[in-house]
């Protein structure tokens, strides 16, 4: 018999299982799809119970499909990963939730982030959290609820991440990893690894809300209720283990233990990041402590808010023919896409794309920044603006690692995540990084992270035990020729939002007027 665990992760659009066997082995995986919601411009929103069914039957579904020799017995433990729950799920006293998650995408609490700025001594709040002040940050949309759904505050008594929510679901426990908890900013103390108190009461957040219990991602929560374990097809008992953020947990599914070693994740955003020993603030980066070592190491990160959707968005509005096309020859649209901007030269013959779909993160930190294409011609086809798209997320990579530019870094950056299938993409991270790219042939990222979690958890292995979890395949090399004209165009690109600014606050104005006509 072989003993293997189950790591699950909850994503943005859809959330996996995978079953793994202690000596790394991948023996089954699942997935289920779904959307978060956007009621209004820069509003993104997601349903605790949507992630809840999604976990279930993905983990029913690998625990069902586990080959012989696997027995629902052989499953020694479960962790769950999940994306940056931004607000959290506010619950009331039983856990039920009273009021959609406003996750890490949403924008909406600009006016809480302008409020912040005016009452908050900033200086302190980075110097206790080692993060900064924007509506990305968790703590700003707990503002916003305080703010705009007063009827749902006051009915609140906690305010949980994703994976902590499910993880009581299926043990009855409540407890937050510290990865999840520094992740929100504002409120977590980063030296001290606690809920700062200090924070909290000048921000007008109740202490209670937060959940007393933080333990490290390697932390066993608790044992799967009878009642989920029916539902699972798996034994009662069985541990379940605390998981942490999604970008923290794909960055140590690559095998990154080490300060300096990197890792891009991009899916339907991308955070870069890698590991310190300290948050500095100034930097303009996000810090959490890191999911292995999380009592010393820090997880140092900055990241776009939209990446891959840049490219879903790109298709879904413009590449009509491209997907009947791939309809009536089988074939994905984006190998037609991928072909198209292949043909194309390597700075898209003079068109640059911002990537700022919805608002951005670092190290510009701007709710209100709004995506564009310069350059556009007569000249330029679909095919042009497909590759501008993939290069315009390379050039916010790269925005962010220039704010770490005085840290040593590994010669490898590791990419994972749907980007990571396209050669075109990669080349181009390549070209505009000066960095030799990386890929994981598992393709299964943060939820594999999350079984290496789990197995760490009930000891089936060591933290340093990677070597057969993982395959790293070199995929591409800086080409000079390429590079060149890929400099000339991220300068373009590094100077446009700075002249842009100002004609970017007034149409998001304009939006905003509009939505509240």
């Amino acid at each position: 018999m072989v003993d293997a665990v189950i790591g699950v992760d909850i994503g943005t659009q859809s959330t996996k299982a995978v079953l793994v066997a202690a000596n790394g082995a991948i023996l089954a995986q699942a997935s289920r799809a779904y959307a978060p919601d956007t009621p209004q411009p820069n509003w993104a929103e997601q349903h605790a119970g949507v992630w809840l069914a999604a976990v279930e039957q993905a983990v029913a579904e690998v625990a069902e499909g586990a080959p012989d020799g696997v027995g629902a017995a052989e499953v020694k433990a479960i962790c769950i990963s999940s994306l940056y729950g931004g607000s959290g799920i506010p619950v009331d006293a039983d856990i039920e939730p009273l009021h959609p998650c406003l996750i890490w995408m949403d924008r909406r609490a600009e006016a809480q982030v302008a409020w912040v700025e005016r009452t908050v001594d900033l200086d302190r709040l980075r110097a206790v959290t080692g993060n900064g002040v924007n509506s990305y940050y968790g703590f700003t949309k707990m503002l916003w609820l305080r703010d705009e759904r007063p009827d749902v505050w006051g009915r609140t008594a906690y305010l949980v991440p994703p994976n902590a929510y499910v993880i009581h679901r299926l043990t009855g426990q409540l407890a937050v990893d510290h990865c999840s908890a520094g992740n929100i900013g504002g409120v977590y103390d980063i030296a001290a690894r606690r809920w700062s108190g200090e924070m909290l009461d000048g921000l007008g957040i109740p202490r209670r809300m937060m959940p007393g219990r933080l333990v490290q991602c390697t932390d066993v929560v608790g044992g799967l209720l009878p009642s989920a374990a029916a539902r699972l097809g798996l034994p009662g008992g069985i541990p379940v283990v605390a998981g942490g953020v999604d970008a923290a947990v794909a960055t140590y599914a690559a095998g990154v233990t080490e300060p300096g070693q990197q890792v891009a994740m991009i899916g339907t955003s991308m955070c870069w990041g890698t590991i310190a020993p300290a948050a500095d603030a100034s930097l303009g980066l996000v810090s959490m402590p890191y999911v292995v070592n999380g009592a010393h190491d820090l997880y140092v990160f900055g990241g776009a808010s939209t990446a891959g959707a840049c490219v879903s968005w790109f298709r879904e509005q413009f590449c009509q023919a491209e997907q009947a096309a791939g309809r009536e020859q089988g074939t994905d649209p984006h190998v037609l896409l991928e072909q198209a901007a292949a043909a194309i030269a390597p700075g898209s013959d003079g068109l640059v794309f911002l990537p700022y779909l919805m608002g951005e993160r670092s190290p510009i930190w701007d709710g209100e920044a709004s995506g564009a294409f310069i350059g556009l011609s007569l000249f330029h086809t679909r095919a042009h603006l497909y590759r501008a798209v993939l290069e315009g997320v390379a050039y916010a990579l790269w925005h962010n690692m220039e704010a770490i530019s005085g840290a040593r870094l590994s010669e490898r950056l590791i990419v994972v995540g749907g980007a990571a299938r396209s050669d075109v993409w990669m080349q181009t991270i390549a070209d505009v990084t000066g960095f030799a790219v990386w890929t994981i042939r598992e393709d299964v990222e943060a939820a594999l992270g999350a079984a290496r979690l789990g197995a760490i958890g009930v000891g089936l292995i060591g933290a340093e035990d990677r070597d057969t979890w993982i395959t790293l395949v070199e995929r591409a090399v800086p080409e000079r020729g390429a590079a060149a004209r890929l400099e000339v165009g991220y300068g373009v690109y590094a100077a446009l939002y700075p002249q842009l600014r100002a004609s970017m606050h007034a149409l998001s104005a304009m939006r905003a007027k509009r939505v509240g006509t």
